[in-house]
């Protein structure tokens, strides 16, 4: 997974809390007005919040299933190759150095 969906998904996920927050305050807002339809309204909205939570969680969960599986297949690569991990540790520490060095 790269750091560009990492964020995103990151800002997604605090996106959706912020107006599920504020879904909420609204609710609570209203929560004096009268009438059938405004009671309706208010229901169904809050069922939608309960499932974009439930949405959030789950994907929340997954984010962090996939994170953990690419520590882990990182993990065995190096322990299955430790002269290749330390070959290409090596490499990017001299192209970070070069890049450094030029500023």
């Amino acid at each position: 997974m790269n750091d560009t969906s990492t964020v995103q998904k990151d800002k997604l996920m605090s996106d959706l809390r912020l107006v599920i927050a504020d879904a909420e305050e609204l609710l609570r807002m209203t929560a004096d007005q009268a009438g059938d339809a405004a009671a309706d309204v208010r229901s169904r909205v809050q069922a939608r919040i309960n499932r974009a939570k439930d949405d959030l969680l789950k994907l929340q969960d997954a984010v962090v299933e996939k994170a953990k599986a690419a520590g882990h297949a990182t993990d065995e690569f190096v322990h299955e190759n430790p002269w290749k991990s330390v070959g290409i540790a090596a490499g990017v520490g001299l192209l970070l150095g070069l890049l450094v060095s030029r500023r």
